[in-house]
């Protein structure tokens, strides 16, 4: 198979590392005929960039071509393991470069977005001056992990998980590139599957599966129980404190609003099997049944604590169905956000209304002299006239006519909406 000393050294995904634009598998909408980057690329046009996507699909590699495209000395530093240090000597050099040499630098940052504030800042200057041309990586959304400052001075791209078939022509090419099996090892079709499904987008993850597996395969050909074998298992991992958890997250809420039961199901599958912790997805289950759900179905909330505390009973992976059933229930159940509408507006006017007095009818007179400065003065007992009840004003002068609180109409709900009605023909006689 593969014997070199120098193949034996470096990881197959390191070795198979694109060397021309057209080797980069997916980025289409990118670098396809006459897209932007590709464009940039050919005309030579150096500027700073921000390359945002999930591992493995291809920023390094990119980031590698741009400077051998446009003839720059390429620097890479990681934000992981760099610091201020590195950077003032990166940008020293740099200058130097540029005056003897008359050539550009490119400092690649892979994860930018571990820099803090202070750090990011320091790398304006230079990008403003010229003296370093900045791509910065990050899988995390620049918006809220780069400084407004650093992305106003940079182009930003997006780069997307790979699609199956481009993870299929991924292993094509390590099957048959010179640095890869050179055609000494075949996959039937099931087992190159299971590494497209494993690679999940990432192209460095599947060709690391590949490489783990080939250590399985007998006379050269590998099978998918091999694949399995060497997998184990197969990981739907995630970076519980990302963007891509917090997506999922989404996803499931939106599905559960949207009375889709099986996708709500399906999102959940994704998180649990990622390593989700079940306490904190039955917290956001609490929270879709309070603001989702609401009145139209009271119960929902009756239900989702009972699936938090069966989940926490009896852990992973056994406390999973109760939190399966309780996203069930909240799926099919009627929907109303009125209570969460009515809140957002009563912690509104509590905030702008903060110092308004109690009017004193509904003050509590414990002592004779609060009973003589008229506190709890005309309150209306509910129980001994609920019409007077009614008519009375329970807001602070300042707040009065205020309307938070309108039934949707569904479930339970429709029953409160009948209610309501009635309460305002009264107030109305």
């Amino acid at each position: 198979m593969v014997t070199s000393e120098k193949k034996q050294a470096a990881p197959l995904a390191e070795r198979l590392r694109p060397r021309m634009l057209d080797e980069i598998a997916g980025q289409q909408e990118l670098l396809g005929p006459g897209r932007p980057l590709r464009r940039l690329i050919e005309r030579g046009q150096l500027r700073s960039i921000l390359l945002w996507g999930p591992p493995g699909v291809g920023k390094t590699t990119l980031a590698r071509l741009i400077a051998n495209n446009l003839e720059a000395e390429f620097i890479g530093l990681s934000a992981v393991t760099s610091g201020v240090k590195d950077v003032r000597q990166v940008a020293a050099e740099a200058k130097a470069r540029l005056a003897g040499e008359q050539r550009r630098t490119i400092l690649f940052l892979d994860e930018v977005h571990r820099f803090n504030k202070a750090q990011q800042d320091l790398l304006l200057p230079f990008v403003e001056d010229g003296t370093l041309v900045l791509i910065g990586a990050t899988t995390e959304n620049p918006s809220f992990e780069v400084n407004g400052a650093l992305r106003s001075r940079s182009q930003l791209y997006v780069l997307k998980p790979l699609s199956a078939d481009d993870l299929q022509r991924v292993i094509s090419r390590a099957l048959e590139h010179p640095e890869g099996f050179a055609g000494e090892l075949e996959l039937e079709p099931k087992a190159r599957d299971l590494i497209v499904t494993w690679g999940d987008g990432d192209a460095r993850r599947a060709l690391n599966a590949l490489e783990l597996a080939a250590g399985y395969a007998e006379d050269g050909r590998l099978n998918a129980a091999q694949v399995r074998q060497a997998l184990s298992v197969k990981g739907l991992a995630f970076d519980k404190g990302g963007e891509h958890f917090y997506n999922l997250i989404s996803a499931l809420h939106k599905s559960v609003r949207g009375c889709d039961p099986d996708a709500s199901l399906y999102w959940l599958a994704r998180l649990l099997g990622g390593g989700a912790d079940l306490m904190y997805v039955a917290r956001r289950l609490v929270r879709i049944a309070s603001e989702d759900i609401g009145l139209a179905d009271p119960n929902a909330l009756r239900l989702v604590l009972a699936a938090k505390e069966s989940a926490q009973f009896l852990g992973q992976p056994e406390g999973e169905l109760a939190l399966a059933e309780a996203v069930v229930y909240l799926a099919l159940a009627p929907k109303s956000n009125a209570v969460y509408r009515a809140w957002k507006q009563a912690l509104a006017d509590a905030e702008r209304f903060g110092s308004a007095e109690v009017p004193l009818h509904l003050r509590n007179a414990p002592t004779r002299m609060m009973k003589e400065l008229g506190y709890g003065k005309g309150y209306s007992y509910y129980f001994d006239d609920p019409a007077a009840s009614f008519m009375q004003q329970y807001f602070p002068e300042s707040l009065k006519e205020r309307h938070y609180y309108d039934a949707a109409g569904e479930g339970w709900e429709a029953k409160v909406r009948e209610r309501l009605a009635a309460f305002a023909k009264l107030r109305h006689k």
